[in-house]
């Protein structure tokens, strides 16, 4: 029934031009920024289900998506941060415009089991900070962001001794296997690691929005079906798995 409900939703949502049959099924090739992977591995199998249509999709940095985009390369939707489709639509490499699909926040996680700090505020964030022995974020745009966090609660110098760097990865297996007390990271990225407890997102006055938007290039092979699955991921029947992947709609 559930299964059912849902691609009732999505093919009211994503229009007839998404329902073709077999014969004219479209592969639509998908490029997205590696935080995606969480949200769009659930809603691409309810896409696929309710219409004809087959999505191949790669999860790359936005260096990486950017240069496909420029050189022509075979791609139908691009997902990056908006200055980025803004951009390239203006170099004339993405037509239609952009399309906002959903927000992210930055948040705290800590080792299963362990007491969980208070973090309802910037002050109490602040204590929670410096009391931690270790704190581990990633190279990444909430890892950027987080050490700017730490310069507007003025003690960047005072915590460069206690930060953990993660490379490449969850931020919050570091958490999970003793490497760190404390993980920062997109809340979305921090949700499906096992061996951790999600404290909360950053306080509202510390929070940021990572926006993830789509557009698509010049050289796509499937706008059409390209715009059939921006118009589910921007649509009402996806809005409940983005917010359980601990994402906002855009």
């Amino acid at each position: 029934m559930r299964s059912k409900l849902a691609a009732a939703m999505l093919a009211s949502c994503v229009g007839a031009v998404a329902v073709v049959n077999a014969a004219g099924a479209a592969e639509v090739v998908v490029s997205s920024l590696g935080p995606g992977n969480f949200v769009l591995t659930a809603l691409i199998p309810m896409f696929e289900g309710a219409t004809a249509n087959k999505v191949a999709i790669t999860y790359e940095t936005g260096a990486a998506i950017l240069a496909k985009v420029r050189s022509g390369a075979a791609l139908d939707l691009a997902i990056l941060p908006p200055q980025a489709i803004d951009d390239l639509a203006q170099e004339g490499k993405i037509s239609g415009g952009r399309t906002d699909l959903f927000v992210s926040g930055v948040g705290l996680a800590v080792k299963a089991g362990a007491p969980k700090p208070d973090i309802s505020s910037a002050e109490a964030l602040k204590k929670t900070l410096l009391a931690a022995k270790s704190v581990a974020h990633s190279k990444a745009q909430s890892g950027i962001y987080f050490l700017s966090v730490l310069q507007r609660l003025g003690i960047a110098d005072e915590m460069k001794s206690k930060l953990v760097v993660v490379e490449s990865g969850p931020v919050g297996a570091a958490a999970a296997k003793g490497d760190a007390e404390i993980a920062i990271q997109q809340v979305t990225e921090l949700m499906p690691v096992a061996g951790i407890d999600v404290v909360g997102p950053l306080p509202a006055e510390l929070q940021t929005r990572i926006l993830y938007s789509a557009g698509i290039p010049i050289s796509a092979k499937q706008p059409d079906a390209a715009k059939a699955l921006i118009k589910f991921l921007a649509s009402p029947a996806a809005a409940p798995v983005i917010k359980a992947k601990g994402l906002e709609p855009g």
